[in-house]
This record gives C-alpha cells, sequence and structure tokens, in this order.
C-alpha cells in the first residue's frame, strides 16, 4: 500500500504573477522593475563604495526571485559543491548528487541556430536532463555579432567554454538561458499544475513561526493562524528569513541580543560601455525605433518568435582565474581553507558578460548612441561578509541590508584585477577598429583609477547568500544543519539560498532549485513519501 500524499500549503507574500506578458525572453531586463513584483529593498550607505545606497531588488510573488531575475541559468564549479559537502560533512551535497539533481530538474534545448559553429556550444547529453519540468537552453536566433565577439576574446587569450553547466565553468560560453522558444522559465512552472495536495494562499506574507515551546507548530500571516499538522518550511529568502526569524524570537542569543545576523554574501558587477561605429550592431535599429518594438511584441504574442526572442536573449559569458593571484600577499592572508578552494581547478575569481542591454539600466541613456557594446564585470569569492539588522518591531518592515561591498583588502584586489583583465578584448585592435568612443569605464588603468570605477558604479548580482547559514551541529556560525533542521528548534525547517554555506561561482537561481531538491529528496525520504 503506498503511503499517503502529505498535504501542503504554501503561503506567498505576493501575487500569482500570472501575466503571460511578464514572460518575454528579450525583456527580462526590465520586469524586475514592476513594483508588484519587487521588494525594493536597498542597501545601507556602503562605506567603501562612496557611501552610495545600492539596489538589492528581490521577487515578490509566486516564482518568488526566479520571476524577476535575469534568466541566467549557470550551476556553477564541482568544486563548489565539493566544499559544501565538506562544510556540512553531508555527501548529499557532492556533485554527482547534485549534478544528478540539476538532470532531474531541467528539460535542456542544446540545439544551435543554422549556421552557427559548434565550438561556441557543444553540451553533452549526459551532463544535462531531458524531461525535468524547467526549460533551458540557448535561443533560436542570435543577435549577428555574438559570434565574432566570442572569437575576439578567444584571440585575446581566453578560452572557448562548450558548456558552462558541465561543472568546470573556466572559459568563455555562450549562455544556457532559463527560456525556450521565447519564454522565460520561472520557478512557479515546476508546480504548474498545481498539485492535488497543494493549497497556494497569495499577497499572505508571513510574519512569525507560531511556536509551542521549541516546536515549530504554523506561522501567522496577516493576523491569521495557519497550523501544521507535520513541519513548517522557510523559504522566503536571505534577506526576508532572518527577519521573521528574528520576530518569532529565533536564533542565536547574542545575535537576537544585537539584532543582527552576520554571513550575508553577494556578487558584485560594473559596467563598461563602448559606442560602435554604425552597422556594427543591429541594436540601434530594434531599440531606437518604438513601432519596430511594438511590432515585434504582437509577433511575440503570436508566436514566441521575433526579435524579442532575440535581441539580449543570447549573451555571451565565461568565468575565468587570476593566474598571479597565489603571490598576492591580500591571498596569503586568507585562512587556509579558503587559499585552498580558490586553488581547487574548476573555481574562477571573476566573470566576463557581453550583449547586456546597457541602455536600461542608465537613467538619461542617450537614444543617438544605442549603436552600443556593454561588458559586465563580476568579482568573485568576495571575503567580506555583511550583516542583516532588525530596525523595527513592525514585521512588515525590511531588515537593513550591509553587505559590505569592497570590505576586505582581497576583495578589492580581486576587483582592479579582474577590470583590468576586460582590456584585453576592449583593446584588441579587433574590436578597437570599430569602436568609436568610451561611453562607461575608468579614466586610466591604475590601481586606484580602477578601484575608483568600481566604488562609483558596483551594483549587486542579487545573488545574496548565507544569512540562516547551514552546518555541522557545534560550528559557531551554523544555524541549520545539513537536513535543513533549524538547530534547537523541531519541525522547522529553512530551504532557499540563505542555508547555503558557499557562494556559488555561478548566477545562483540553479543553486537556490537544486537546494530546494535537495530538501524535498530529505523530506521524501525521511516521511517515506511516493
Amino acid at each position: 500500500m503506498s503511503p499517503q500524499p502529505m498535504i501542503l500549503s504554501s503561503s506567498e507574500a505576493g501575487g500569482s504573477n500570472a501575466d503571460h506578458n511578464l514572460r518575454v525572453d528579450g525583456q527580462r531586463w526590465l520586469t524586475f522593475m514592476n513594483s508588484n513584483m519587487n521588494w525594493g529593498y536597498k542597501t545601507a550607505p556602503q562605506e567603501n563604495c562612496n557611501d552610495r545606497e545600492i539596489d538589492y531588488s528581490r521577487g515578490k510573488g509566486l516564482g518568488g526571485s526566479s520571476a524577476i531575475n535575469f534568466g541566467v541559468y549557470t550551476v556553477g564549479a564541482r568544486d563548489d559543491y565539493e566544499e559544501w559537502a565538506r562544510i556540512v560533512d553531508d555527501d548529499a551535497y557532492r556533485w554527482d548528487k547534485i549534478q544528478a539533481r540539476f538532470r532531474r530538474l531541467e528539460t535542456f534545448h542544446g540545439e544551435l541556430p543554422a549556421g552557427i559553429d559548434g565550438k561556441y556550444a557543444n553540451p553533452k547529453a549526459e551532463d544535462h536532463g531531458s524531461s525535468g519540468p524547467l526549460h533551458v537552453g540557448y535561443a533560436g536566433e542570435w543577435e549577428r555579432d555574438l559570434p565574432p565577439m566570442l572569437d575576439l576574446f578567444e584571440e585575446a587569450g581566453f578560452p572557448l567554454n562548450p558548456d558552462h553547466n558541465s561543472g568546470n565553468p573556466i572559459g568563455m560560453s555562450v549562455l544556457v538561458n532559463s527560456s525556450h522558444k521565447g519564454r522565460r522559465s520561472t520557478a512557479n512552472d515546476l508546480l504548474t499544475p498545481n498539485p492535488d495536495n497543494l493549497t497556494i494562499i497569495t499577497t499572505s506574507p508571513v510574519h512569525r513561526i507560531l511556536l509551542e515551546g521549541s516546536k515549530a507548530v504554523g506561522v501567522e500571516s496577516n493576523g491569521t493562524k495557519y497550523l501544521a499538522s507535520k513541519e513548517v518550511v522557510l523559504s522566503a529568502g536571505s534577506l526576508n528569513n532572518p527577519k521573521i526569524l528574528m520576530h518569532s524570537g529565533l536564533g542565536p542569543r547574542d545575535q537576537l541580543e544585537k539584532f543582527n545576523i552576520p554571513g550575508l554574501r553577494d556578487h558584485m558587477f560594473c559596467p563598461i560601455v563602448y559606442t560602435r561605429k554604425e552597422g556594427d550592431t543591429d541594436r540601434a535599429p530594434f531599440y531606437g525605433d518604438q513601432k519596430i518594438m511594438d511590432e515585434a511584441l504582437e509577433e511575440w504574442k503570436r508566436s514566441g518568435t521575433g526579435p524579442w526572442s532575440k535581441f539580449a536573449c543570447e549573451l555571451g559569458i565565461g568565468w575565468f582565474k587570476l593566474d598571479k593571484m597565489a603571490e598576492w600577499d591580500e591571498f596569503k592572508a586568507l585562512p587556509e581553507a579558503e587559499q585552498q578552494l580558490l586553488t581547487k581547478e574548476t573555481i574562477p575569481h571573476y566573470e566576463l558578460l557581453t550583449h547586456f542591454p546597457i541602455h536600461w539600466f542608465i537613467p538619461g541613456f542617450p537614444t543617438e548612441n544605442l549603436n552600443y557594446s556593454a561588458f559586465l564585470v563580476f568579482y568573485l569569492n568576495a571575503q567580506s561578509r555583511g550583516e542583516v539588522t532588525l530596525q523595527s518591531a513592525d514585521p512588515d518592515a525590511p531588515l537593513k541590508f550591509d553587505p559590505k561591498f569592497l570590505g576586505t583588502a582581497f576583495d578589492r584586489r580581486v576587483a582592479i584585477e579582474s577590470l583590468r583583465q576586460i582590456f584585453r578584448v576592449a583593446k584588441h585592435e579587433g574590436y578597437t577598429k570599430n569602436t568609436d568612443t568610451m561611453m562607461a569605464g575608468p579614466k586610466g588603468d591604475s590601481d586606484e583609477e580602477l578601484l575608483d570605477y568600481w566604488k562609483q558604479t558596483i551594483s549587486s548580482s542579487w545573488h545574496m547568500t548565507g544569512t540562516v547559514k547551514m552546518g555541522k551541529p557545534g560550528d559557531a556560525d551554523a544555524v541549520v544543519d545539513s537536513n535543513f533542521r533549524l538547530m534547537g528548534i523541531d519541525n522547522l525547517r529553512v530551504s532557499d539560498m540563505s542555508v547555503v554555506p558557499v557562494l556559488g561561482s555561478c548566477h545562483v537561481q540553479a543553486v537556490a532549485y537544486v537546494t530546494g531538491m535537495t530538501c524535498a529528496d530529505k523530506l521524501i525520504a525521511e516521511y517515506d513519501l511516493a
């Protein structure tokens, strides 16, 4: 006799996000601007970034942050997961187990547009899934200057990687998108249609966990109490989980007394932008003509094809190492475990991204300069640890978020050297022959000028991680165990990016998915669910 299905309910702070028009692939860069889908958070003034308050967007509603993210589907480095398994002493997080979950999760569409050389993308079938609920893959049509850009990277000494999702991201790739046939995928697709045993309650933010002694028995939302017969699983994210826990009186006593929780980690980036000679790209004729964009939207609504399934839908993306890092004093000052991780084969130190639609992100971007080329530079493995701090007794008030960007000497050195690398391409004769002017970039190439540019332009990658960190019992900074249980509390688990103890070498939506799957696998095994 099969076990009866567990009866599940989910309380979601935002709405259903059901509008089909929110899924236009080429407009993925605009979706986060919908205020009803975004918590609209900002960081505290950043001490090392000219006291700037930086956008800290988080998704609100079904799909969470996958409903407003930029569709970058990257799984990271196998050594990240091996490190996760080491930290928590649980083989469930080793790469072979994690990759098997990724294969269950995805239906991978690896077809390339006609005429595209297989050297740019040549994934192996064994590294991908073919029957999962999340559709990912390459755009059906690419902007014509993307392959030549990849060739430039190769000529400048950046090796090509035929599949950044193989477990080794090192090299220049084309992006695997969380989209298919012009339509963005979100986490809500994994529950469409809704299972019969699941009830979803929208516009109902959880304010606190209900406790009986040291046992979680439910949650409270908008003055209504919802009781759990088995367990409560909290998945409100790295910025909202600490708020719910602290308003419930949960967390390490010394942290609650100070009203802050340390451990926040993130990735950061800055843009480099050049105007190009007329005809070098096709972006100006499209983005510069509202009539053409409107007609393209109607085509997308009919068939999911056309320019809105092409422009800004396929990017160049790559991860690389800084060859001389081991010689830096800043590196030698790191703890031994960090040094060992940074020198592992698949762990990159920075990321480069091309074909980013920067005109949507710079206020007042001049329409006469739409014929441009934009790069993003990311520095990885930041050693600074930010914190989230309780500011109000009101459970609807946001916490204070202080990620402490550029907060250590190592972070600043990696940022400087990462930014320096993009000029291997930007100053290559194959690129400069079609360059008109630099629209955005540092004044010079000294350490001081490069760091100053970071301070002026740094943005979050919205990859907030680690505020309810997973670890072994007895670890000073561990909040949940490797089975996602909040230490010291019965029947309460936390399952999202807040528990992940390693900041993955990737854009972390895939890590969020596999974290949820791992928690689900553990629950299925524990309760003997069919």
